[in-house]
């Protein structure tokens, strides 16, 4: 008979598989399931519409954090280019169901799959490029592709962009906030289990062999740029996904919300989250998107006071410090993120009320 596990006061794994377990006691899989019950029955009803989008934008961005830190923080290659692909994913969902009436059970994934082999594509330089080059060639990716996306009109409308409406999944209406929580949360926890898994494989310890030390990778017989290649193709996947989700959660896309600016925000949730986490993707992008939310009041607030006060500054650059300004305190106090945070708070509790 199986004995439930809480709290182990040691270490006593005896084989390399428990060492590979996501959850170390059943204490954790009761949290999991607890959580998954609170996500699902609780938050969705007792939150208003407002607080529905934020929540749904969070769990879309958090899909594309996923994908943004698979390629940076597992396997060392920097990129400014995936509002890019986010924006790729986006028209591609929208293209395949409003011209050929693909339904979106089809269209996300497909949508995924064309952004894959966009971003393998592009990926192609980091055969020879590193560090600061290759942050510069995916730069230049992110410039190529808006300007497809403004003026290849015929495909993508150009400045007017594309209209997608009446959507539905299983029937499903995806016209409203409630319905689309669901969708976005069910295919955040599917992504989230399936990379969990995807980082106990040879895949991923290609990945770190290669961020850790890409010569001594290519001594051991890794194929270096293959996984290279594979890792901008997992990444542009899930920002293709979450473009998807994002075309049919917004139902109207124009190429401006994909500019260089959403690129930075993705790069601010893994360094803030954390590096080669997970957990750290999702944290980020509740940060940055809470903390765009906050400067969007504050902003408003300051125009109010200036207008009634007769009072003239500039508040257009508050949003670009508090960024910065962010973004460097964690790399000086905190660099391995929230995720790290996270973890020393989880061994607090699993010590309690030994920690002290």
């Amino acid at each position: 008979m199986r004995k439930f596990k809480f709290h182990p006061c040691g270490n006593f794994k005896e084989t390399y598989e428990k060492d590979l377990t996501i959850f170390e006691t059943d204490f954790g899989r009761l949290w999991a399931i607890i959580g998954l019950l609170i996500l699902f029955g609780i938050i969705p009803f007792i939150c208003d519409t407002y607080t529905l989008y934020i929540i749904n934008t969070i769990g879309i961005y958090a899909i594309a954090a996923i994908g943004l830190n698979i390629l940076t923080g597992y396997t060392g290659q920097i990129s400014l280019g995936h509002a890019a692909f986010f924006g790729v994913g986006a028209y591609s969902a929208a293209i395949l169901a409003t011209r050929l009436n693909l339904p979106v059970f089809i269209s996300l994934p497909a949508a995924g799959l064309i952004t894959a082999l966009t971003g393998m594509i592009f990926g192609i330089p980091s055969l020879r490029l590193k560090h600061l080059y290759l942050c510069i060639a995916t730069l230049a990716s992110q410039f190529i592709i808006e300007y497809i996306l403004v003026h290849w009109e015929k495909v993508t409308g150009g400045a007017e962009g594309i209209i997608v409406m009446n959507t539905s999944l299983f029937g499903l209406d995806l016209n409203n906030d409630l319905s689309f929580y669901f969708i976005v949360f069910a295919s955040l926890v599917i992504i989230i289990i399936i990379t969990v898994n995807l980082t106990r494989t040879r895949f991923i310890r290609a990945f770190i062999a290669i961020r850790d030390n890409d010569q001594a990778a290519e001594g051991m017989g890794i194929p270096v740029f293959r996984y290279k290649l594979l890792s901008f193709g997992l990444s542009s996947f899930y920002a293709g996904f979450a473009g998807a989700l994002f075309a049919f959660y917004t139902m109207s896309i124009t190429p401006e919300p994909f500019n260089m600016w959403l690129s930075i925000e993705f790069m601010a949730m893994i360094i803030i989250g954390g590096l080669g986490s997970i957990p750290g993707s999702v944290f980020g992008a509740i940060f940055i998107v809470l903390l765009n939310e906050s400067l969007s009041f504050i902003t408003e607030y300051l125009m109010n006071i200036s207008s009634s006060g007769g009072i003239s500054f500039t508040i257009a650059p508050l949003r670009e410090f508090v960024f910065g300004l962010t973004i460097v305190l964690f790399i000086i106090f905190e660099p391995k993120g929230l995720a790290e945070i996270w973890r020393i708070i989880r061994s607090n509790f699993r010590l309690w009320p030994f920690s002290y």
